[in-house]
């Protein structure tokens, strides 16, 4: 008499969980692209948002396969255990960021003078490279809140002329690939020198607008700059990460003068 062996069945909640984690990250790398393509920001930021909601569905039936694998001893546990480690990976950026939110003031303008922030140009060239967008003054609570949570914003002292600190300037700007909008160098009844440039986020492509003022002193140069992301109010610290870098290739330039 022959006698047949009934494998047990895949868990449906463990083959739908791997089905939303693949579609989720399809989902986030179509947002992706959009982004890179240019698309209006929310609707990007909207395609992402749905990503993330299916990766957290896909989470979801992962932990309720679990559940009924070890009650019913249902195959899938490879299954659900690919689709929790893809969802992960989805969810992983979004993490960091909601963290970033969570420990971080709600600010999306950072300068390293916050008594007297260096104002973007408003010229036809500048304004067409910012597509009409001008930061607006922030009030002096949000720049309080911005001197507790990144102390290290600091002016740049160099210890070079003014005019070599602005070729400085324009060097870092290249070094750190960022689009130079305009450039203005010191001089006229003030002496200062003005330099706009773009910023890009690595991730989504964003753009951000960085604004430097080049200020003579006494056998010194004052390097000032301010970040401004274009886009949330909520820059999770990139601005002041930006500006950090921006002065540590500073100085690394300077120090080759």
């Amino acid at each position: 008499m022959r006698h047949f062996i009934i494998e047990e069945p895949y868990s449906d909640s463990a083959l739908w969980s791997r089905r939303l984690a693949f579609f989720a990250t399809a989902v986030i790398l179509t947002g992706l692209v959009l982004a890179r393509l240019g698309l209006d920001p929310t609707a990007v930021l909207a395609v992402l948002g749905s990503a993330i909601v299916i990766a957290c569905l896909a989470v979801l039936c992962a932990g309720a396969a679990a559940i009924a694998i070890w009650r019913t001893g249902r195959k899938g546990v490879g299954v659900l255990l690919s689709s929790a480690f893809i969802a992960a990976l989805t969810l992983a950026y979004p993490t960091y960021l909601a963290f970033q939110a969570v420990r971080l003031p709600p600010l999306h303008d950072i300068t390293t003078d916050v008594d007297d922030p260096p104002a973007f140009s408003l010229s036809h060239v500048a304004l067409a490279a910012r597509k009409g967008f001008v930061p607006l003054s922030v009030a002096p609570a949000s720049r309080q809140l911005q001197l507790d949570a990144y102390p290290d914003v600091q002016p740049i002292i160099l210890d070079l002329d003014a005019d070599d600190a602005y070729q400085t300037v324009l060097h870092t700007i290249a070094a750190l690939h960022w689009t130079l909008v305009e450039a203005r160098p010191p001089g006229g009844r003030l002496g200062l020198g003005h330099v706009d440039a773009i910023d890009r986020s690595f991730v989504l492509g964003f753009p951000n607008d960085i604004t430097i003022r080049i200020r003579p002193l006494a056998g010194q140069t004052r390097i000032d700059a301010r970040s401004v992301s274009r886009i949330g109010r909520h820059d999770f610290g990139a601005n002041a990460q930006r500006i950090l870098a921006f002065a540590d290739e500073l100085k690394s330039e300077a120090e080759q003068k």
